[in-house]
């Protein structure tokens, strides 16, 4: 109970520093943001949303995105959608004349919003970024259930090499790999979803990918093959049925909508995805996987490299998610992703880092604190607190965290060149949480050994680059002071009557008291 009352109360304190329920759009979640729709970004109070405990940062971009982490945004997601039409169904008719509220129509709001999103296409809505997110978001609420059947997978496959429990073990295969026999099914329809079309229809047309009975189909001179294409297959598959049906919705009487419109769908649909899709979409999924084993195993190192050290700024554009189907095309053909244990040096990186910047910074309390208070999430894989409270806001650490992931990365890149291949059975998590998900060519052990060979690389590298390299004199001498009162102030004035004085931003405002926000930066 304690728990949901603190889910709640976090709800409500975010909801009217955004504008209140009248200013929310739209309201969604990925693995760790809180994404609003807005009508008017003007009425956002960003600093006091920043000083709140729960928030580890904020993002501005095609939506706005609250960073409350994992786990933690599942639960204030629903408080806070819960929150907001309570306050619609209560909220007063606005009254009109110079005596009404302050708070604007919808309409008003939509224009007040205009010129604001206006900016914000130019360098955020073209149309390959506005494309990679719905990519990405078909695929994100896949994420919880990779994950777990990951590690069952993981479990299961301990479990049989030490012939323990060998009841269990068909169970727990089942477990595991149930859901990735079906995973085209949930992507057709949440392609169906994100693209505007009927999700179910979506869902329809990329089962047929996995129908056993397409074994029995020739196309292209071969027979198909279950499962053929993938979720790339069930992707394009999909994307043809919303257009189709759209087309439908135009042209049929709205008299036999109901029976010709779906039936349309699904015919037009699947005859191209049987003749067509399957094998296209097959052959690109084969591709990515030749490709990302020749890449590997010809210039790991120098991939490992370049991959680890550009995974952060991928992170803050957003854009990492849209690697998705990339992981989830090489877990369906290989039974993990070579690329996500490299990917995840960055986070190796950024945690060497903010080391760094704690023993750089001996005087500024305030950063000291908020990086011990991240530590131990930036150690199990989650980011955010350290890259908004830390290293982004002072500017370079960001850039040297960078490289400390390019070390990592290229570590794990050299032995996957040597024949050692280090891969994950599902995608979400990275840091030490990536460890159950591991699996490789040649043994738990050895495996283990390089992704934990890695993370060291990226802690050390990430440190001395941004120990040597990470500060100016400039910035140290804006951040290393004391946060603390003077004892000879304390005395004068007979102890403190107020909090301690804390580091400000540069307009002058307060970040606040919790110990995960960091002064605004540089």
């Amino acid at each position: 109970m304690a728990t949901e009352d603190k889910n709640r109360a976090t709800a409500a304190a975010i909801l009217p520093l955004v504008g209140g329920a009248a200013n929310v759009a739209s309201i969604a979640h990925c693995m760790t943001r809180l994404r609003l729709g807005l009508h008017d970004r003007s009425l956002v109070d960003d600093e006091a949303l920043k000083a709140l405990p729960a928030v580890m940062g904020v993002v501005e971009d095609d939506t706005y995105q609250i960073v409350l982490g994992p786990g933690t945004v599942a639960r204030v997601t629903p408080e806070f959608e819960q929150l907001v039409e309570e306050e619609r169904e209560t909220a007063p008719a606005p009254a009109s004349g110079p005596g009404g509220p302050a708070a604007a129509s919808s309409d008003d709001l939509a224009a007040q919003g205009a010129a604001i999103k206006a900016q914000q296409k130019t360098k955020n809505a073209t149309p390959f970024k506005l494309f990679l997110r719905k990519i990405a978001n078909i695929f994100v609420p896949l994420i919880p259930a990779l994950i777990g059947c990951g590690i069952i997978a993981g479990l299961n496959g301990l479990l049989v090499n030490l012939e323990w429990l060998p009841a269990v073990t068909p169970a727990l295969a089942a477990m595991a790999s149930g859901f990735m026999a079906l995973i085209a099914v949930f992507v057709g329809y949440n392609t169906a979803k994100e693209f505007g079309g009927t999700p179910i229809l979506g869902g329809a047309v990329a089962a047929i990918i996995v129908f056993p009975g397409v074994a029995n189909i020739d196309a292209f001179g071969q027979t198909l093959s279950p499962g053929q294409g993938g979720v790339l297959g069930a992707l394009g598959a999909a994307v043809l049925a919303v257009y189709v049906e759209k087309w439908c919705r135009r042209w049929v009487p709205e008299a036999l909508d109901v029976l010709v419109t779906p039936t349309l769908t699904v015919l037009i649909s699947g005859l191209v995805t049987i003749f067509g899709l399957m094998y296209v979409a097959g052959e690109i999924s084969s591709a990515i996987g030749t490709f990302a084993d020749w890449l590997l195993s010809n210039g790991g190192a120098g991939a490992g490299f370049v991959l680890g050290g550009l995974f952060l700024p991928l992170v803050m554009l957003g854009l990492h998610q849209a690697l998705i189907p990339i992981h989830t095309t090489l877990i369906e053909q290989q039974g993990y992703t070579v690329l996500l244990p490299i990917l995840a040096m960055a986070g190796a990186g950024q945690v060497g880092a903010a080391m760094a910047v704690y023993f750089r910074l001996p005087r500024n309390e305030s950063i000291r604190r908020t990086i011990k208070s991240a530590l131990p999430a930036g150690l199990l894989g989650v980011g955010e607190p350290l890259i908004y409270g830390v290293s982004l806001p002072l500017g370079r650490p960001f850039i040297t965290a960078c490289v400390g992931g390019a070390f990592g990365g290229g570590f794990v890149g050299l032995f996957n060149q040597l024949g050692d291949t280090v891969g994950s059975t599902a995608i979400g998590p990275s840091g030490w949480a990536l460890f159950p998900l591991l699996d490789g060519n040649h043994g738990l052990g050895s495996t283990i050994a390089i992704y934990g060979g890695g993370l060291l690389v990226g802690y050390v590298a990430g440190f001395l680059a941004t120990y040597f390299f990470g500060f100016g004199k400039d910035l140290l001498a804006e951040f290393n002071v004391s946060q603390e009162p003077a004892p000879s102030t304390v005395a004068a004035t007979g102890g403190p009557k107020t909090a301690p004085n804390r580091p400000t931003g540069p307009d002058g405002t307060d970040p606040g008291t919790d110990p995960a926000k960091a002064p605004a930066g540089v």
